[in-house]
């Protein structure tokens, strides 16, 4: 059986597939591609025409879009299941994670974390867009705070897919400090982050920064 995942290495969506396959035990092996590059290899495209990450080869069977890759990983492979199994539970699962990709991404990875944190090294942070993403990721986090069930996990008694990924949005909105403060004033995700962050598939994929 070969494994491969094909990604950008910071890339938060990569990084919501490395944790998934490595809480179930899964081995692969890395290809590293940057979608922001100038050209992207004919080769890639021939797996992925839009050009994104991240795309699993499965022994041939080839796969794009990171919530279909979690699910065919957590369906495919042994290990604890990923999925709440309650029709409402497995409802709200799919709607936290459809939340945080529609409304969450951008504000707080794209504009808190990436101008405050990830190109900080090679320009000024632009502070208009920032408070832009902040006033955005509140909305969200408001949102997700009702939904959020005020324990270890966001929904009922065991991680699911949701859980990693939103951990991996947060862990990089928190790396600014504002938006480790903006999370502070919603006490469930507070709680929720407390013990998350702790988790050893958010260490063992955290990418650091260029030049680290």
């Amino acid at each position: 059986m070969t494994i491969k995942l094909y990604g950008y290495s910071y890339s938060v969506y990569l990084r919501i597939v490395r944790m998934t396959m490595l809480e179930k035990g899964v081995v692969w092996s890395h290809v590293e591609v940057d979608p922001f590059a100038e050209e992207i290899l004919p080769d890639y495209i021939a797996l992925n025409p839009f050009g994104r990450v991240p795309t699993l080869d499965h022994d041939g069977f080839v796969l794009y879009e990171t919530t279909a890759i979690t699910r065919y990983i957590d369906e495919m492979f042994a290990g604890p299941s990923l999925q709440a199994e309650a029709p409402r539970q497995r409802a709200r699962m799919n709607q936290i994670i459809a939340i945080a990709d529609s409304y969450g991404y951008w504000p707080m990875v794209r504009q808190v974390f990436s101008q405050r944190v990830f190109n900080a090294q090679r320009r000024t942070p632009d502070e208009a867009v920032i408070a832009e993403g902040l006033a955005r990721s509140r909305k969200v986090l408001a949102a997700l705070e009702s939904l959020a069930g005020g324990g270890d996990f966001l929904i009922g008694d065991r991680l699911t897919l949701a859980d990693l990924h939103l951990g991996a949005m947060v862990a990089y909105f928190t790396a600014a400090d504002e938006g480790a403060a903006a999370l502070g004033d919603y006490p469930k995700l507070g709680a929720w982050w407390a013990a998350f962050e702790n988790r050893k598939s958010l260490a063992e994929t955290d990418p650091g920064l260029p030049g680290d």
